[in-house]
Parts: structure tokens; sequence; C-alpha cells
């Protein structure tokens, strides 16, 4: 992408973010009043300066991940170029955040069936598969139509001990080493790990695998601007630094201490005042199937960073709204009926696009015939633009909140925005909320029952527990 330095570009590429129908005025008494707004000033202004406070004491570190990889980038473009003509395809191995951001970047920039174009139509880059579920079915398959010995495979975990993770990597490993032997191996293994710490750094070391840094102060939802997300994406020939320069802008925009101009702010105030409200519900519903994933992404990163049992003062929270995945048009047709008639207790986001990458001209014909004919010379462009305004109508009548985050259209810069915006409205939703937004420590009460169940050294107490948990009754059991 060229271009997007200069103020004209990033000007024309801006996100919006429309939030009329989320107003009393507009939606009816479920929506939010000016006065809920002006009643938690004090909090808002209190969490602007948590906000700059937690940055400046690095508690924020992926705040600063648009601009402290100049090199780290350099390392990744040139590995994936002198790697990219030895593979047919490469396999991301992970799970959370270094799943989901791979998937929901590959899905928005390049071609929706971009593993079933023939190679030069993808520009020559390899395939792209994440494995992120250890059912066994899903590795087995994927070496149904793979060939191992002519696939890279990416090892991400910080820790080295996420077990989903690891699980494929051993496998795998051992799969390719009886294949190709050792020496060889070393080439179709790249880690994304932390740099000092965890299994994987000495495991690197020792069989001289490649490996990239996530940086230590970055948790794996925030991760994808890291080379957990860099690498998978340059490695399918998408602009990382078009990627990394629309988060840069948005991260200016995001400074703005007015919330009424801050997107990212308004975005967390509004969320919050709906779930005071009972709206324990936020919808998702991009109408650009480009942005489908964009859904699964922020799903995490909202429901890990805000469901919360505990206040930051210690006080009993149970914090957090449950993110739901829609896609328009297809959800018109099984989900909008309980969204527009069913209870108040959801708000829903659209993600539009102005300019969508292709467009199609609906035929005229079947004149004739009233319910057909009026489609014809309509493009589908229009048709979909049209469909998101009616079912915005459609909730705004039925005094449904709902707002809309608008892009001019899906790029790299666009998407570098809309990422960061996500990453900063949920850490200023937590300020909000007063709960910790980057700790996850109900995911990890479940890993470490895991591991106890089967007897790793350290979980005794907690295998101990599990052993004395109340054991099902069979009248309970059909």
């Amino acid at each position: 992408m060229e271009g997007y330095q200069s103020a004209e570009f990033k000007k024309s590429m801006k996100i919006r973010l429309n939030y009329n129908n989320m107003m009393t005025r507009f939606v009816g008494e479920k929506g939010i009043s000016e006065e809920e707004i002006t009643a938690i000033k004090d909090q808002i202004e209190a969490a602007k300066k948590a906000m700059v406070k937690k940055r400046a004491e690095g508690g924020m570190d992926w705040r600063d991940l648009p601009y402290n990889q100049n090199e780290v980038v350099r390392d990744i473009i040139d590995y994936a170029n002198s790697v990219k003509d030895q593979f047919d395809a490469f396999v991301v191995l992970g799970i959370g955040g270094s799943a989901l951001g791979p998937i929901a970047v590959q899905q928005a920039i390049n071609h929706p069936l971009y593993n079933e174009l023939p190679r030069e139509k993808r520009g020559g880059w390899p395939k792209f598969y994440v494995a992120d579920n250890v059912d066994p079915e899903r590795l087995s398959c994927l070496f149904d139509v793979i060939d191992p010995a002519k696939t890279l495979f990416n090892v991400i975990s910080k820790s080295g001990g996420t077990s989903e993770t690891m699980s494929q990597f051993m496998i795998i490993k051992e799969m390719l080493e009886e294949k190709l032997g050792k020496e060889e191996t070393a080439k179709h293994i790249v880690c994304t790990t932390d740099g000092v710490k965890g299994n994987l750094r000495p495991i690197c070391a020792k069989e001289g695998y490649k490996s990239f840094v996530i940086p230590a102060g970055v948790g794996g939802r925030f991760s994808e601007m890291t080379p957990v997300g860099l690498l998978p994406a340059a490695m399918t020939g998408i602009d990382i630094k078009a990627f990394l320069a629309g988060a840069a802008y948005m991260d200016e925009l995001s400074q703005n201490d007015n919330e009424r101009e801050n997107i990212a702010y308004m975005y967390a105030i509004l969320s919050y005042i709906a779930m005071k409200q009972g709206k324990n519900i936020h919808v998702m519903m991009p109408y650009a199937d480009s942005l489908k994933y964009i859904s699964d992404w922020f799903a995490q990163l909202w429901a890990e960073s805000l469901g919360k049992k505990f206040h930051l003062d210690g006080t009993v929270a149970h914090a957090g709204q449950t993110p739901v995945k829609a896609v328009g048009v297809t959800d018109q047709h099984s989900q909008v009926q309980l969204y527009a008639e069913g209870p108040y207790d959801k708000m829903v986001v659209f993600l539009g696009v102005d300019k969508y990458r292709r467009s199609i001209t609906i035929p005229k014909i079947y004149s004739e015939i009233p319910s057909l004919g009026f489609l014809g010379g309509v493009t589908q462009n229009a048709l979909i633009q049209t469909e998101q305004v009616a079912t915005e109508y459609n909730l705004l009548k039925s005094g449904k909140p709902n707002m809309e985050i608008t892009l001019p259209e899906v790029n790299e810069f666009t998407l570098g925005e809309l990422l960061y915006m996500f990453e900063v409205a949920t850490g200023f939703a937590g300020e909000l909320l007063q709960v910790n937004a980057f700790d996850q420590p109900g995911v990890e009460a479940g890993k470490n029952a895991t591991y106890a169940m089967f007897g790793r050294p350290g979980y005794e107490a907690v295998k101990e527990e599990l052993d004395n948990r109340p054991q099902p009754e069979k009248a309970y059991i059909i």
C-alpha cells in the first residue's frame, strides 16, 4: 500500500463512529441520555488520567507497538521474503489471540478464498492455515490437505507451556523429524515466544529454530500488532507497515482529551452506560464478509478483559458484557428477529464499509415480476448497504440501541485503526468499570484444572480439589 503516510490519505481513511441510535433522542427511553453521560463525568476524567498514567508507567506496552518495532518489522519482512518460495503452506499453531488475530486480518485483507487460488494469484505466497483446537480430527485432517514436508509451522506461545499449542508442536516436530531428519526439520519451524522466559526459548536455542519475540508487557489478546500477528500477515503478502501506520494514526486520535471527539473513549463510555442499564449483551454485526472474523477477535478482547469477578479495590464486581457475533445480511434471517422484538438486554454495533473492493450489478431481468424486477440494475454493493440501513432503522423503530462504525474501505491501514481503537476502548471501559482489563484469572483457573488432571508437577493441590468435587448423580443423567 502506498501513500499511507500522507495527511490527506489519513484523513480520507479515518474510520467513523455514528452513535445517534444509542441516544434517547432517537431510540427512546431505552437509550442513553445526555444526563447519563454528564453524571459520570468524574469517572470519565479519572479514566482519562488512569490511561495516561498506566501508559507512562509501562502498564500498557501494547500502545507503543505502532512505533517501537521498526527493526522487528524489517526482520519479519526479510524472513518472509526469504522463505516464501520454499513452502506450499504456512500453518499457525496457536490459540486465543494467537489464532483469532491472524485469522481476522487474513480474512479482512486477502481474497476470501485465498487458499483456493493458484499460487500466482496469491502473489507467490504460501497457503494459510490456523490450527487452534485440539480436536484430534482437526490436526489429522489438516495433514490430508498439506504436505508437512512442504509446510512452515509457526508455533506461537509466550510461555511455551500452552497445552493445546505445545501438543500440536510436539506431534508435528516428531512427524517432521521422522520424515526429514532433525537438521531439515529446523527449517520448517519458526517460533513466536517470550524473549527470555518460557519453554520455547531454550527449545529454539537447542534446536536452531528461527524465532521472533513477543514483548514481555503485551498480553495475548493485545498481541496482534506484535510478531504474533505480523509474521502470519507478512507470510501472506499483507502490508504490515501500513497496518501499524493505521494503528499509529488511531493512537494519535485516541489521545484527544475531548471524549466527544475520541472514538475509542466514546465507544467505551456508551458501552459502560449500556451495561449499567442492564444491556449485558454486546452484538457485533459486520456488513462485510471481509470483517466477519473481527467479531471473533473482538469477542475475546471484550470478554476476557472486562469479565471480572472483582473490582480493583477487591470488592465483588461480576462485571462484563457478553459479546455476540453476527454477520449482515446473513443473520438478518436468523438473529435480528430477537434483536428487534426480544428483551432490552442488548446493544448492537454495526461495522459498515463505504466502498467495497468489488462491484456486481444485478441484471435487468424478470421485470414482469414486481418482487424481483426492482432489483434489476442495482449493484449488490447498494443492496448490502441498504439492508444495513434498513436493519438499523428496524432496531431504531423497536427502541433498541445500536451504533455504527464505518470504514471508508477495508485495507491494512483502516484495519490497523479499527483493531487499535477497540483495544483502547477496552482499556478505557476497564477503567470505568474499575476492573483490571489486562489479567485473566478465570482463564488461568481452567488451565490449572487441566494441568492438574493430567498430573503436571506443581498442581497437586488443584488435583486434590478436583478429586473432591461433587460427583454426578444418576438422577440427573438421562
